[in-house]
């Protein structure tokens, strides 16, 4: 099969051969549009006009709406999406919220980076309805494959709001005339514009595996949006049509603005309020009548396209008859500044919506802008307060996102978290460059040096100046750093097959007993499959397979034991520890191993009530990236900037057990995904993807804990008993995991600690409540007689604390003599026979 890219320009070619079949020419034509063809990129266009050059920038001579803008309505940033919402509210369109720019719904992306991935792959698939049909929405985007642009070209972003205009019909309801002649209507009624200063570009698109016709339309240089009309699969036999047809319009919402008022970069249409209060902390000024003249030339500096930009900054600055280094000195910390007003609102969103800067995935990206931000205030010496920019953001925003407003505390922390990580890194930058300065500093290892160590190439390049040594940074380094981490690992499951010798079909999908009835044991099911005299398939099912961190059930099937159990699609295999006795046909008796699968209900109850005590007390940012319920014992990984402390760790088993001992009913009910979305929100898809058009929604309190989980639960939060952390460690850079036990296993570890510390209080012939004290004096005598080789009497005057509980008093025994709490004993019994040997 075709790349994307590859597919994009085949039906490209395809599309424009047949425009009548592909296009709105009706509507065009009507309108007093003709179709031409670029005489520079071989484009076909639409136009009024008599134009034998296209309408993109690069070949209609730049920006021409700077200072001119032909756009009748002068459009206020906010007011774009409230004149567009309500223009086609009169057209017959919903307008909905924006989703979360974190798509917790999909498993192939960590971010939206275009409106229609709100709706894929579950509703674009048919699978599920869409919220509204036809819909509007203000969807924030995130995009980090023009990073190096952002604040130079004058119009590019990392994050963004796409506004859609979006439609899933059936072929036979599908307008698309209709479709275009509602974007028209926007361009001559929202915007005020003539037809003679529209050009419509033909255009293909491709991605995700759809296929189909594209409009871009664009006004004096600048591409206002995209129409795209998803008709096609590309499968490896050819193009396929769609049973569901598509809409899905594109348009920028910063964009629109910017060309409306025809200001000199769309930053300052964009964030007016930031950009003023940037200006007076850095002093900087605006050259207006300089920046006017350089911004319909800025779009040739684009560093994805350009291949020299050297040479454009020298022809420019001819242009505008000024020097290059006087231009450059007047642009270049205009484009930082703009930059940093574009990264902060970037990360005030994605945080807010739950994001969180790190070394992996996503986050990665998150932490790459944050640093490039730092990195302008430290080259330019800006006493910039972050945290007050995010602030004025979310007050310039409330009209269009007032949930920004909620979480700027936990904005602020993070931030506050990162940039203390990024000076840390400051300090190591020196030592590392006095090994550099009398090496070739490559671009290999700048990338090695930001990737490994986040060291900045900015930073590097200074150290390097102090010591009259020159390094080149690349115009697009921080493209090429985001690239290292945009692949996402994909973990390929063993699966078996599961149709018999004998069976032509694939078996029907299996009748699952346990939601109907969580305490069932004992069932009756038909034998449908043996495979390999080891693998079962049954008609209906008790036992649960491993899922969503639980394992599975354990029992008898037939009285052979199970030794496992999994699904593969909707189908139940059960594993057996030995040939069975039965055949294909026969009606069994399975029975539950009960005692094993309510010690793992209440260790997954257990987890969503961690997760939920875990966001009230370290805060919203909180979600589970993973968890794992056996039976002895579970564990949760939740997304945190920072290590745990041991007084957070206690606060949210306090807040756990306080959960749990409020009685509080949990109710298990299917709804389907639409519903279930509109209802709870995406924070219902907690540590993964849930597949399927309708959800098991486990809701704890309705505002406490809800989730979309096909796990065993109990049914009111007392059944849990007590909850006990064990420990919480840092895995990676954004993830903490705590480790824990609840109910009959919480009561059995107390125990084990309860006579673990007996056994220590006993060696050293004190209570329990004095054997920190007294390990603490041991532990100094041992240090001064053993190690120094000091004469000292022994004096051991431990008196009584009370130090919490039996774990407490462990875990400060443990911190005192720096080892594990298991090897207390050892290490107690080894100091007082290294003191024997000493004669004490």
């Amino acid at each position: 099969m075709l790349s994307d890219k590859e597919m994009k320009l085949k039906f490209k070619e395809i599309s424009s051969k047949e425009p009548n079949k592909y296009y709105a020419t009706k509507i065009l034509s009507k309108e007093g549009f003709e179709r031409k063809q670029c005489k520079k990129c071989k484009v076909f266009f639409w136009s009024t006009e008599k134009a034998d050059v296209c309408g993109n920038a690069s070949c209609s001579g730049g920006f021409r709406f700077i200072g001119n803008s032909p756009a009748k309505n002068k459009l206020e940033y906010i007011e774009v999406w409230k004149k567009f919402s309500k223009l086609f509210k009169k057209l017959g369109y919903t307008p909905i919220q924006r989703y979360p720019v974190v798509a917790r719904w999909r498993k192939d992306t960590d971010f939206v980076q275009a409106s229609i991935y709100d709706f894929q792959p579950h509703v674009v698939s048919g699978e599920v309805e869409p919220p509204a049909n036809p819909l509007t929405v203000p969807q924030f985007c995130l995009r980090f494959n023009d990073i190096d642009n952002v604040g130079l070209t004058g119009a590019h972003y990392t994050g963004f709001v796409m506004i859609g205009q979006h439609a899933f019909t059936p072929p036979h309801e599908y307008l698309q005339e209709n479709y275009f002649q509602h974007i028209h209507t926007w361009l001559n009624q929202g915007l005020g514009l003539k037809n003679e200063e529209i050009t419509y570009h033909e255009d293909g698109w491709a991605g995700g595996g759809n296929v189909g016709p594209c409009m871009e339309f664009f006004s004096r240089g600048l591409e206002l949006g995209n129409q795209v009309y998803i008709t096609h699969e590309q499968t490896p036999s050819g193009l396929k049509e769609l049973p569901l047809k598509i809409l899905d319009m594109g348009m920028g919402h910063e964009r629109n603005a910017w060309f409306s008022q025809g200001t000199s970069t769309s930053y300052e249409t964009t964030f007016p309020t930031i950009v003023k209060m940037l200006l007076k902390e850095t002093g900087l000024q605006i050259d207006s009548n300089l920046m006017k003249d350089f911004l319909p030339y800025s779009a040739y500096l684009n560093l994805d396209e350009a291949k020299d930009t050297k040479k454009i900054w020298i022809d420019i600055s001819k242009e505008l008859k000024v020097d290059v280094n006087d231009l450059r000195k007047k642009i270049i910390p205009l484009s930082a500044l703009y930059s940093i007003a574009e990264h902060s609102r970037a990360l005030l969103v994605a945080i807010s919506d739950t994001a969180l800067p790190s070394n992996v995935g996503g986050g990665y990206n998150l932490r790459i802008i944050y640093r490039r931000m730092l990195s302008f205030m430290e080259k330019y010496g800006w006493n910039i307060d972050l945290n007050k920019v995010t602030e004025e953001h979310a007050k310039y925003l409330k009209p269009l996102f007032p949930e920004l407003r909620e979480n700027l505390e936990d904005v602020k922390k993070i931030l506050d978290v990162e940039k203390q990580k990024f000076q840390n890194t400051v300090t190591k930058t020196k030592q590392i460059i006095e090994g550099l300065i009398n090496k070739e500093v490559t671009e290999e290892h700048l990338i090695q040096l930001y990737d490994s160590q986040g060291i900045s190439p900015e930073l590097i390049q200074e150290e390097a100046k102090k010591q009259n040594k020159k390094i080149q940074i690349p115009e697009n380094f921080y493209a090429k750093v985001a690239e290292l981490h945009e692949k996402k690992e994909r973990q390929v499951e063993e699966k078996i097959e599961i149709k018999s010798k004998a069976q032509v079909k694939k078996p029907p999908e299996t009748k699952v007993l346990y939601y109907e009835d969580p305490l069932v044991i004992n069932f009756k099911a038909k034998v449908i499959n043996i495979i390999n005299d080891k693998y079962v398939i049954l008609d209906q099912t008790a036992f649960y397979p491993e899922s969503g961190g639980q394992e599975a059930d354990t029992g008898v099937l037939g009285n052979v034991e199970v030794a496992h159990v999994k699904k593969q699609g909707n189908i139940i295999i059960h594993e057996l520890k030995e040939s069975p006795k039965f055949k294909e046909g026969d009606e069994i008796e399975g029975k539950i191993n009960m005692i094993r699968r309510k010690q793992l209900s209440i260790h997954h109850t257990a987890t969503h009530i961690i997760n939920a005590a875990a966001k009230k007390i370290l805060g919203n940012h909180i979600n589970q990236a993973g968890a794992h319920k056996s039976f002895n014992k579970a564990r949760i990984d939740i997304t945190h900037y920072q290590v745990v402390s041991d007084e957070e760790l206690k606060k949210i088993e306090e807040e756990a057990n306080k959960i749990v001992q409020k009685k509080i009913k949990i109710n298990r009910s299917w709804m389907s995904r639409n519903e279930a979305e509109k209802e709870y929100g995406m924070l219902i898809y907690q540590g993964g993807v849930v597949p399927g058009k309708t959800l098991r929604i486990v809701n704890i309190g309705g505002d406490i804990d809800v989730e979309a989980c096909g796990g065993t639960h109990l049914s009111n939060t007392e059944e849990v008993g007590q909850i006990k952390l064990l420990r919480s460690s840092k895995i990676s850079d954004s993830i903490v995991r705590i480790e824990f036990v609840a109910g009959e296993k919480a009561l059995e570890t107390e125990k084990i600690e309860s006579d673990k510390l007996q056994e220590i209080a006993d060696l050293l012939k004190v209570s329990k409540s004095q054997v920190p004290a007294r390990t603490k004096e041991l532990f100094e005598l041992w240090k001064e007689v053993v190690k120094k080789g000091k004469k000292t009497e022994i004096k051991l005057t431990s008196t009584d604390e009370d130090l919490g509980s039996d774990a407490e008093i462990l875990e400060k025994t443990a911190s005192i003599l720096k080892t594990q709490p298991e090897n207390i004993g050892k290490t107690i019994k080894r100091f007082f026979r290294e003191l024997e040997e000493k004669k004490l």
